[in-house]
């Protein structure tokens, strides 16, 4: 397994201690690691669900035999950043996005990745970073944002 470079061996016990201090436990060293790859934010409409359907995720795995563990990347809503200077950030958020993860990814030597996106961004953002740490990776869509409520109904 790719995160036995993290976990294996005499010269990696500071490496398991601080797993351990995240809850990981002696049998869990000897499961994949897989990252759940999050773009739930608080202010991104269609995103808003997404820290719920993680921790449906994050079960799921735990359910299948592997240990998850689940970080957040970023997310720009252009229907929020449109008509100010915030605009300029939305397309190189998914550069910025494709580096986070990727980033995560290395560091962290995880054996496989379920990538949780929403929006024209973040989807590409993470497909890119899929195929530059080439692991398994599986995607799950967030679904359609919710429709909004005008105070009287």
């Amino acid at each position: 397994m790719r995160s036995s470079t993290i976990k294996s061996g005499f010269e990696r016990a500071p490496h398991r201690a601080l797993l351990k201090a995240t809850g990981v436990t002696d049998a869990d060293m000897n499961k994949p690691f897989v990252a759940i790859v999050n773009s739930y934010v608080d202010i991104v409409p269609g995103h808003v669900h997404l820290q719920d359907f993680g921790k449906l995720i994050k079960n799921a795995v735990r359910a299948a035999g592997a240990v998850p563990f689940e970080f957040n990347t970023i997310g720009v809503d252009d229907g929020i950043a449109m008509g100010h200077s915030g605009m300029k950030f939305s397309l190189p958020s998914r550069e910025l996005i494709a580096d986070c993860v990727e980033t995560m990814m290395e560091a962290h030597q995880f054996d496989g990745m379920v990538c949780i996106p929403n929006c024209d961004k973040i989807v590409p953002g993470m497909l890119m970073a899929a195929a530059r740490v080439n692991v398994p990776a599986i995607f799950i869509s967030g679904g359609p944002m919710a429709a909004g409520r005008t105070p009287d109904g």
